[in-house]
């Protein structure tokens, strides 16, 4: 049964710009890695960020267009 936490959660990270999220992903992985366990739910929301990380990396800006010239 999926944590009724996770949703709220991955709804808030998924409102960050992606190297924000890149951090935040990268050190909840890394303490997972060293402390397998310690924050409960951890590989799902792992797995949620991993997803948004590749949404956001997709969904780039256009570049703005030049200026008119006079």
């Amino acid at each position: 049964m999926p944590s009724p936490l996770t949703p709220p959660l991955l709804a808030f990270l998924s409102k960050l710009s992606f190297p924000r999220l890149f951090l935040v992903t990268a050190a909840l992985f890394l303490v997972d890695l060293v402390v397998p366990d310690l924050i409960p739910l951890a590989d799902e929301l792992l797995l949620g960020l991993g997803t948004l990380l590749l949404a956001s990396w997709k969904k780039r800006k256009e570049p703005l267009p030049p200026p008119a010239q006079r």
